[in-house]
């Protein structure tokens, strides 16, 4: 593994980093890996969530510690669950005026209670530069000599991590739990889902715009939003809205500002905080989405969740205090739960 870990206690660690350490090293023993709630509703498990349909019209999204990538369930990270939940409820706030969403209310460091909503069949991808290790990346695509990707031109001469000439759209269809995504334009993607193509266009609009926000906060706080999915459903009043989570490290790719310049032009890959880190660590395990993936050790789901506080304490300028009770019993006495 090149990429340095910060998870290993020293002399010249400020004390509050020792103390974040040792708790998430804590936080291993009681990661959320599933729930059996069914006292909420019908049950769907995602490859991180696990949503509860009531007979109300709600829906309750329980945001596990599962990680997740190349399209498989990989283990967990200790107090992910957490940190996603609170990011995606500080966005879905900041950006309520911009584009509506489906949240009621947070009830549980791990639980949002939404509307219940008809999903579009659809992930909305924005993209801003040229990266990825994955084989559906863009970098992928562009590096085998593509100059076309779901329907955009793009320009010769990029290097890997290179920008854009600005943020293009790239739909994607939503793969069954153990399937993969496919990346497509837009009239691929509405001759694949035979959806709605008001619906499609609604939701590419807001995609943008919420972009172009999560850009402009971003790069206030010293950061690069390099890309990032978007899933949108539709209330019982016909209203598009945005779903599941916006802008989180498991939803979008970051980048350090005021590194990224001078590691680029030495060739080097960009500082990140997203599960970009775990991608890089399997891949250079061997690992690249085919067959059993390797055991994920303590030190590297550490050094991931400590990479996830620190984006939510970057992106959010709030302090992560981990919840450490017993998850399920917290969720069942925040829910009113016997």
């Amino acid at each position: 593994m090149s990429e340095p870990l910060h998870t290993a206690p020293s002399p010249s660690m400020p004390a509050h980093k020792v103390q974040l350490v040792r708790a998430l090293y804590d936080g291993l023993k009681n990661t959320l890996d599933r729930t059996d709630l069914d006292e909420l509703g019908k049950k769907y498990e995602g490859k991180v969530r696990d949503n509860y349909s009531t007979t109300d019209g709600r829906r309750y999204i329980v945001v596990t510690d599962r990680i997740s990538a190349f399209d498989r369930v990989l283990g967990t990270i200790p107090y992910k669950g957490q940190l996603l939940t609170q990011m995606a409820a500080f966005w879905f706030e900041k950006t309520r005026d911009l584009a509506p969403n489906h949240v009621l209310s947070v009830p549980d460091p791990n639980v949002m209670e939404c509307i219940e909503c008809r999903p579009l069949p659809v992930e909305m991808v924005v993209r801003s530069y040229v990266t990825g290790v994955t084989s559906t990346s863009i970098w992928t695509h562009y590096k085998e000599g593509k100059r076309e990707f779901c329907g955009h031109p793009l320009p010769d001469g990029l290097k890997k991590n290179d920008p854009l000439p600005h943020p293009i759209l790239t739909p994607s269809t939503k793969a069954e739990k153990g399937g993969h995504d496919i990346s497509a334009s837009r009239d691929e993607i509405l001759a694949i889902s035979k959806m709605d193509r008001a619906e499609f266009d609604a939701a590419a609009e807001m995609a943008m715009k919420l972009f172009q926000a999560g850009r402009a906060h971003a790069a206030s706080r010293g950061l690069i939003l390099v890309d990032t999915k978007y899933e949108f459903g539709v209330r019982p009043d016909g209203r598009v809205v945005v779903i599941d989570e916006i802008h989180t490290p498991d939803s979008s790719r970051y980048w350090f500002k005021e590194s990224y310049d001078e590691r680029h032009a030495r060739g080097e890959e960009p500082e990140s905080f997203d599960k970009e880190y775990v991608r890089r660590w399997l891949a250079a395990e061997g690992y690249v989405g085919e067959g059993a993936p390797p055991a994920i050790p303590d030190e590297v789901r550490v050094e991931a969740a400590r990479r996830y506080v620190e984006a939510y304490e970057r992106i959010t300028g709030k302090v992560f205090e981990p919840d450490t009770q017993p998850p399920i019993a917290r969720m069942r006495k925040n829910l009113g739960m016997k």
